[in-house]
């Protein structure tokens, strides 16, 4: 091989080893190559279970509004529904560390481990029970002050989220932090989980269409993604085939220059 062929052969495999390829940008491809139509069945989001801080937004209606204004927070649905993050935070009702809630009149309940179904029925229990009758036709509401989730990396903007969704997938809370940039590794997406149990970590591929059933598809609250760089971005060489050779191109230029010189 002539040293005309060796470096020919050098320089494109460097083009070709720097740059990204295409396959590793695609988001839920099908690795089996099928021709056909594809349908996945996606894992089922269970029931969120309430934990420790989660904030909750409690609404509670009468035929009567009067009746009820003292256990609200807000004068009227209006105001609930104009409210910033900010206003929802600090109007809301924070699960303590004992798993309690404190709410005007009905005093502390506690909702730890319980699903929003199951904290609407007991205090719309506790209602009926100790202040009113069935025929006030109580309504209650409640949820979850914003779906929060943090995400960091390599991803257009990254920090604390929150969306007002009862559900969020992997993908949805990507695009709303500005989608993985080229250099992110999109077959190795951490989500770091907070359970009963202690701190959960899993890897998902979002080029793999399968991750659709996997149980880190759907987030829950407080999650934190982090996005790895691909070792592309630690060469330095470029995200591309040209950037790659703009590269190469200038260190070579570089390289003469100062041989020049020295000579």
């Amino acid at each position: 091989m002539t040293k005309k062929s060796f470096f020919l052969f050098f320089l494109m495999s460097i083009l070709f080893t720097s740059c990204i390829p295409i396959k590793d940008l695609v988001y839920l491809q099908d690795k089996n190559n099928s021709d056909e139509k594809t349908t996945i069945a996606a894992v089922e989001s269970k029931p969120y279970r309430l934990q420790v801080n989660d904030v909750l937004s409690v609404n509670i209606k009468a035929i009567d509004p009067k009746l009820v204004s003292i256990f609200n927070t807000t004068e009227s649905q209006s105001n609930q529904t104009s409210k910033s993050e900010a206003g929802l935070y600090f109007d809301g009702f924070t699960v303590d560390d004992h798993g309690n809630i404190r709410m005007p009149i009905l005093g502390e309940i506690n909702v730890i481990g319980y699903t929003l179904e199951e904290v609407r029925l007991k205090i719309e229990k506790k209602l009926l029970e100790e202040y009113f009758k069935s025929e006030a036709n109580v309504f209650v509401t409640v949820k979850l002050a914003g779906f929060r989730y943090t995400i960091n990396g390599e991803v257009g903007n990254t920090g604390t989220k929150v969306l007002f969704k009862e559900n969020v997938t992997i993908l949805e809370a990507v695009a709303n932090a500005g989608d993985i940039t080229t250099v992110g590794n999109r077959k190795e997406v951490t989500v770091i989980r907070q359970s009963p149990t202690g701190v959960q970590m899993h890897n998902i591929d979002l080029t793999d269409v399968n991750v659709m059933k996997s149980p880190y598809y759907y987030l829950q609250p407080n999650d934190y993604i982090y996005i790895k760089p691909v070792k592309q971005k630690t060469w330095g060489t470029g995200q591309t085939g040209l950037q790659s050779l703009t590269t190469i191109i200038t260190l070579l230029s570089l390289a003469t220059t100062v041989f020049l010189i020295v000579k």
